[in-house]
């Protein structure tokens, strides 16, 4: 996992023309990624809530949620005053736009999370469904991707970027089967409500996914200029 003790020092980009400027983006950058350590910190919360069924964790997600917002606020407004206040050039402009960007997927991933954790509290006096060991795997791919997108953030590195998209594919394809495992299942006893917050539950984890493989691009974006 990512973790914001570990991150190496965000990398020099020769054509920043502006000392002022450099020092403004390296410090969004460093606020990206604290911003990104607290929804890995959701994202574990919920996936403990879940699938160890420990919902002694689920009252940290919205004090969690609260802190990722101020973040998102404030690294947002920090962007547009930037490219107010000093006229950045194109590369300048081409991260800025890349941090709005990617600052919204790291919110809506901690509102996924978020609300996994409710939905682990109305689950739990459910037995556990057949299909919970496959949605947990699901779960850590999305982490692993949430996780490998900071750390090309962190490095700026193109490859590990691009390479979410292989596990992201696994995500759709668990997603898929387990949708049809419980929209066709026939033998329910009892209240339906189980299916259908597991439903809700596999369609957050391949909706945070995406935001993950979003970053990935985002991160590709700001090295290379082209988008995906």
């Amino acid at each position: 996992m990512f973790e914001i003790t570990s991150v190496k020092a965000i990398p020099t980009r020769p054509n920043f023309a502006k000392p002022q400027l450099a020092r403004d983006i390296r410090r969004l950058e460093r606020d990206i990624l604290r911003m990104g350590a607290l929804v890995e910190q959701s994202f574990r919360f919920s996936h403990q809530a879940l699938f160890a069924r420990d919902l002694s964790v689920v009252e940290q997600l919205p004090l969690l949620d609260k802190k990722i917002d101020r973040f998102y606020k404030q690294i947002e407004s920090e962007c547009t005053a930037i490219m107010t206040l000093h006229s950045p050039n194109e590369q300048d402009l081409r991260c800025l736009s890349a941090f709005m960007q990617l600052v919204r997927d790291l919110e809506r991933i901690g509102d996924y999370a978020e609300d996994l954790s409710e939905i682990a509290v109305k689950l739990f006096p459910y037995e556990p469904h057949s299909c919970i060991p496959e949605v947990a795997v699901m779960s850590r791919h999305a982490q692993a991707m949430l996780a490998t997108s900071l750390g090309a953030l962190a490095d700026l590195d193109e490859i590990g970027a691009n390479s979410i998209k292989s596990l992201d594919d696994a995500v759709d394809e668990a997603y898929e089967r387990v949708y049809d495992i419980l929209a066709n299942q026939r033998d329910i006893q009892g209240s339906v409500e189980p299916i259908v917050l597991l439903a809700l539950a596999i369609r957050c984890l391949e909706r945070m996914a995406d935001h993950a493989t979003n970053i990935g691009k985002r991160v590709a974006y700001i090295v290379t200029g082209q988008r995906s």
